[in-house]
């Protein structure tokens, strides 16, 4: 089945900028993040596409060879590891896409590359789930991972112990073969040992001739203070188990912040609303706000209007990547009074008489403000 574009995967144009990125990242992998979709497997793979595309597309060599190229600039077989391509973690070029065309039009390996020769394992990715509180503070996670390691049994050859492979009759344990066709001469892989060179007639009982089986293990994540959804921590020499004694790929353990029951960020600002009410809107006061290094006192002068935004200087987020910290930015709603009682009714109603009494103009300067523009706009449509 043929790939979706990438930006259509993440629902972003193609000049989508590195903010707009994230933000459409954070926002599908919620959506599709498998503690939320518990044995739903087309969310997973949606999960998994989502991912992949971000990772793509968020790092700039390998978005310029995806716009240029497709899909088949980014493709991870091109690399030595798992997010192989043209971007770090991978060893990818264009000579080793021209051998693999060629390879697939004469059905050989086309690189001449024997699968003898020491290679590294593959990368891998695990998405880590965090609380606001942790991304901005930073924590250690204890994170479970399967991986494929080198057979203990067999040391990696994949042969029994106390045997080991042999060389392949078919191909001299070059991995490839010969083959006249016409006037060309073209090599391809050896269908006896399928590119190895080595062939293992009694395989280890317990990797089954493979040299490498999957293990669990459990590894300490330090996430540092100031991450963000789609930040990366990498952790060298933690993939895959490389192959022929090559050494073993990198774990890549992708960040996403878990939206927040108050506050919302934005970069290294966080946002929060604060409902007040009608009283203190009016005369004013003192209100107490939260914030994630406790509460805080916050003035509300008299007559403050909803929507009006209070800073709170240094009250954000330090970002990861060096900076001065941001702020806490709390906006007021003023709340309507609602489950009145008869009492409370006719208090109202007598304050608005005496504010008719008064004229609107002096309570309600916006108001007034806005039925003159109406009259105008009006009056100006009949001539």
């Amino acid at each position: 089945m043929a790939k979706r574009d990438y930006y259509e995967v993440l629902g972003v144009a193609k000049d989508a900028s590195e903010r707009d990125l994230k933000k459409a990242y954070r926002r599908m992998a919620m959506k599709y993040h498998p503690d939320r979709n518990p044995d739903d497997k087309d969310a997973e793979n949606k999960f998994k596409e989502v991912n992949e595309a971000f990772e793509i597309l968020s790092d700039s060599q390998k978005r310029a060879a995806y716009d240029q190229y497709g899909h088949a600039g980014v493709d991870p077989s091109q690399g030595a590891g798992g997010f192989g391509g043209f971007g770090a973690g991978g060893a990818g070029s264009f000579s080793d896409i021209f051998g693999d065309v060629f390879g697939d039009i004469f059905g050989g390996g086309g690189g001449g590359r024997s699968q003898s020769s020491v290679q590294r394992g593959a990368d891998l990715r695990y998405s880590l789930e965090l609380d606001l509180e942790e991304a901005v503070k930073g924590v250690s996670k204890k994170i479970r991972i399967p991986t494929q390691v080198e057979c203990g049994t067999c040391d990696g050859s994949g042969a029994k112990k106390g045997s080991k492979p042999e060389t392949c009759t078919t191909c001299g344990g070059v991995g490839q073969v010969r083959m006249q066709q016409g006037f060309f001469s073209v090599q391809q892989t050896c269908p006896a040992c399928h590119g190895s060179g080595k062939v293992i007639k009694d395989p280890c009982h317990s990797c089954h001739g493979s040299g490498r089986t999957e293990e669990y293990k459990t590894l300490s994540v330090k996430v540092p203070a100031g991450v963000d959804s789609g930040d990366r921590i990498r952790l060298a020499g933690e993939g895959e188990a490389g192959f022929n004694g090559g050494p073993p790929g990198d774990l890549y353990v992708q960040v996403y912040v878990k939206d927040h029951p108050i506050f919302h960020r934005d970069g290294k600002h966080l946002y929060c609303e604060v409902p007040i009410s009608i009283i203190d809107a009016a005369l004013g006061g003192e209100l107490e706000v939260p914030t994630l290094d406790g509460r805080v006192k916050l003035k509300v002068p008299p007559e403050t209007q909803t929507g009006k935004l209070f800073r709170l200087r240094n009250k954000g987020v330090t970002p990861v990547r060096g900076g001065s910290q941001g702020d806490l930015l709390c906006r007021v709603v003023v709340e309507t009074p609602v489950n009145l009682t008869t009492k409370q009714k006719e208090l109202l109603k007598e304050l608005q008489d005496s504010f008719e009494a008064e004229g609107h103009h002096r309570q309600s300067p916006k108001k007034t403000s806005w039925f003159e523009n109406v009259k105008n706009f009006f009056g100006d449509m009949k001539v």
